[in-house]
């Protein structure tokens, strides 16, 4: 599976941006399209995830209410609304085997496929 990433910018406290991951290469029903942040100094942490076919997704408790997975063919989107300056991180799409329990989709290491990241910067 070969992810790429595109759509952030530098945006206010408050604005909405919607990030995009084009997909290609073989992806099973059951593949995790997930999304992922780094902000300097910090671990890459969670933000949300969706199961590519029947929609099921799980939120970072820190967006649940702001972002919002969508899938469109084969691109997956990242819909995130009323910004914060916290949110200011290099975001990642990536994609797991196929193969992930729910248990375990917050789960970084279950993932193995990677997009380029894509920087997002949101000023107060």
């Amino acid at each position: 599976v070969q992810l790429q990433a595109s759509g952030g910018g530098l945006v206010q406290a408050g604005d909405s941006l919607t990030l995009s991951c084009a997909a290609s290469g073989r992806t099973l029903s059951r593949t995790l399209m997930g999304w992922f942040r780094q902000a300097p100094g910090k671990e890459r942490e969670f933000v949300g995830t969706m199961r590519w076919s029947g929609g099921s997704t799980s939120y970072a408790d820190s967006v649940k209410g702001r972002f919002t997975i969508s899938r469109a063919e084969n691109t997956v989107y990242l819909l995130m609304s009323s910004l914060k300056p916290e949110d200011t991180a290099v975001y990642y799409c990536a994609a797991d085997s196929g193969s992930t329990i729910w248990s375990e989709v917050k789960n970084v290491a279950r993932y193995i496929y990677w997009g380029q990241g894509t920087q997002v910067t949101v000023s107060s």
